[in-house]
């Protein structure tokens, strides 16, 4: 079939190189505009030197018009930005996916309060549909504007869902204890990124204030149709990729490891991306990088009667690019696995 031309926004990003290199080796898709405001007219390979006789056009500056000969736009951009540029690529009836937070919480005030920015407008922020691929495809499928997860919200709900969705959760005990690799902060130079800050070093971050608690609580409110108030805590780390949310959950009653071992089995067995790992087996970072996929470990506490939940994804691919192709594989009528089978690199 004829590949289905795809253009990208925020050209410069660790996100969009993740969808370049996702995108290059999937059947169905190719790159058609890259779009980088602050370096316009830079060929690619000048800015990413590994892309040399891969990608080699000219970046691009944000026009609507030209954007017209892609079918779908990402726009890996920061918040605030994508909810300016959508409205023009709608209304030119380009597909989007926005890889920021602009279009992911439904109530206007509290994207204002958490991304201290002005919000999407309205009308445009209820034709978005939330991209979690597991548990959203239908709704995915035949939308035209996706907010896709961000990367902690994606390790941590799919790590929740199936507890929270019994009747077994105490909803008040919920706390995620989170960990990400520094290139979840972007390409930008910052004091927190820097080398001699981060190197052999631990930071937690954003406590109490972090802007993905309200897109957790509001997925997972969604679908235990009970509100749900977190304990959220973020920690820099020192490696390059790659999240682990380490969650405790109180359970209400007596229940074995086996019964847990088995709500999860059954709720993911037909999610070729979150594999849900063997009793006693807990998963680690580097047993996903370069991955779409989400593993899960689980440990029930029977002296303290709490579960443990040990979710792990790459924050640029199940947690951005990948994610994002997942959908744009789902939006397509696609075997959703098309061009992200990547075994996960080892060591």
């Amino acid at each position: 079939m004829k590949k289905l031309k795809v253009g990208i926004i925020g050209g410069t990003g660790y996100g969009s190189i993740e969808l370049i290199r996702l995108i290059q080796k999937h059947p169905y898709l190719e790159i058609g505009s890259v779009v980088s405001n602050s370096q316009a007219g830079t060929p690619f390979s000048e800015v990413y030197p590994h892309l040399s006789g891969i990608v080699e056009q000219p970046l691009d500056k944000f026009d609507p018009e030209h954007l017209s000969e892609n079918e779908f736009v990402f726009l890996a951009t920061p918040s605030g930005v994508s909810s300016r540029q959508v409205p023009a690529l709608l209304d030119r009836d380009i597909k989007c996916i926005d890889l920021s937070g602009d279009f992911r919480l439904r109530s206007s005030e509290e994207y204002e309060t958490w991304y201290k920015h002005s919000p999407a407008d309205p009308d445009y922020l209820q034709k978005a549909t939330y991209g979690l691929s597991e548990i959203y495809p239908e709704k995915i499928k035949h939308s035209s504007l996706i907010a896709n997860p961000g990367c902690y919200p994606t390790a941590a709900t799919l790590g929740l869902l199936p507890i929270v969705k019994t009747n077994l959760a105490d909803y008040e005990s919920i706390v995620i204890d989170a960990k990400s690799g520094v290139s979840g902060a972007g390409r930008g130079l910052s004091i927190t990124s820097h080398f001699a800050e981060i190197n052999e070093n631990i930071k937690a971050y954003k406590l109490g204030a972090h802007q993905h608690i309200p897109e957790i609580e509001q997925v997972l409110e969604d679908e235990s149709g009970s509100p749900i108030t977190i304990t959220f805590t973020t920690h820099l780390v020192p490696m390059n990729r790659g999240i682990m949310c380490t969650i405790y959950v109180k359970l209400k009653e007596d229940v074995s490891i086996e019964d847990i071992q088995q709500i999860y089995d059954e709720f993911y067995k037909n999610k070729p991306f979150v594999r849900v790992r063997p009793q006693g087996n807990i998963p680690s970072t580097k047993e996903v990088q370069g991955s779409n996929y989400c593993d899960i470990g689980l440990h029930v506490d029977k002296r303290t009667n709490r579960l443990t939940i040990i979710s792990v994804i790459d924050n640029l691919v199940k947690g951005a690019a990948g994610q994002a192709i997942q959908n744009v594989n789902i939006m397509n009528g696609w075997d959703e696995r098309t061009g992200l089978t990547d075994i996960p690199l080892y060591p």
